[in-house]
């Protein structure tokens, strides 16, 4: 029988502790600036719009615990599984008719070696249209 020797474990790091959820102030949805029209100018586009930063899955997590009221270990899940379902339906080439996003469909699909690029059409409705309440809004009750 051999005896064994052990070498001495390497004591655990402590566990982060969660925090617990803050219900927030409720955000007021944000209003953009509308988009040069036509008869804006010669040469006016889209891409002359300023610059804003992407927004991001974690901070549309936030945004959505903060608006609905919700927790946000129960808010991660469903937004992960919508846009997993949003991003199988965009490969398939499905139309998509989502209030008050608008409507996209698809205008041309390009595959590259490490990606597809498409090309997508979206249509939202005037801001008097999006004006409807939202389910989540407690005050719409």
């Amino acid at each position: 029988m051999a005896t064994g020797t052990t070498t001495p474990r390497k004591p655990r790091a402590p566990r982060k502790s969660r925090k617990k959820a803050v219900a927030a102030e409720p955000v007021a949805p944000v209003e953009a600036e509308p988009l040069p029209t036509e008869g804006a100018g010669q040469g006016a586009s889209v891409d002359a719009a300023p610059a804003v930063p992407d927004l991001k899955k974690s901070e549309l997590i936030d945004l959505v615990v903060s608006r609905s009221g919700v927790k946000k270990r129960d808010a991660k899940p469903a937004i992960e599984a919508a846009l997993a379902i949003l991003g199988q339906a965009l490969a398939e080439g499905r139309p998509l008719n989502l209030a008050p996003l608008g409507k996209a469909k698809h205008v041309a699909v390009k595959d590259k070696e490490n990606a597809r690029i498409i090309n997508m059409r979206l249509r939202q409705p005037k801001r008097s249209e999006i004006s409807a309440p939202t389910p989540l809004d407690p005050s719409a009750e």
